[in-house]
């Protein structure tokens, strides 16, 4: 099942509970929902990850735990997804963002040779702005749909398969049996 290996990753609920980060949601911290692994559960969860990991602003893990208590999703899995976007993925996935809304604003994207600097950021800010936070949010939703659609469908996938295997099991341990009332 999917949920013994989602489990062997998951840090302890005490250790996130007692997060630094995370203290300022209290007793929420509490609620079963935010624990559990079940397709609605870490499907929702890889939806709120993946869509908080394409913003561009800082403590995107705040803003993913807080939507995770808000829709009661699994909370760590919400948490870790937004890892997504890494001091080595930012460039790539935010460039991608930005040539994704200077589309649908109707701009020419910037030259390819910007260089991705805290510097050039500020200078370009006025350009890049609007297309840069139109393309997140619809690579956010987007992508958290597109994963949130293949995660529940991959859920359902394999508990047929382990159903179907369970129904074979038992099928052949009937069939190996004698029948009774047999003379």
């Amino acid at each position: 099942m999917p949920r013994r290996f989602i489990k062997r990753y998951c840090p302890d609920h005490e250790k996130i509970r007692n997060h630094r980060h995370l203290r300022i949601f209290g007793s929420m911290l509490h609620d079963p929902n935010l624990w559990h692994l079940n397709r609605r559960s870490v499907s929702g969860a890889f939806f709120v990850g993946v869509f908080w990991a394409f913003q561009p602003m800082p403590f995107q893990m705040v803003a993913a735990a807080a939507a995770a208590i808000l829709f009661r999703v699994n909370l760590p899995i919400s948490v870790a997804l937004v890892w997504l976007t890494n001091p080595l993925t930012i460039p790539p996935a935010f460039y991608f963002t930005y040539r994704v809304g200077a589309l649908l604003l109707g701009r020419h994207p910037g030259p390819l040779h910007f260089t991705f600097t805290l510097d050039a950021i500020l200078a370009n800010l006025e350009d890049i702005w609007q297309p840069l936070l139109l393309g997140s949010l619809v690579c956010g939703l987007v992508f958290g749909v597109i994963g949130y659609a293949t995660l529940r469908l991959l859920w359902r996938w394999r508990v047929i398969q382990h159903l179907k295997r369970r129904r074979d099991r038992r099928e052949a341990k009937l069939s190996k049996k004698p029948l009774s009332g047999s003379v």
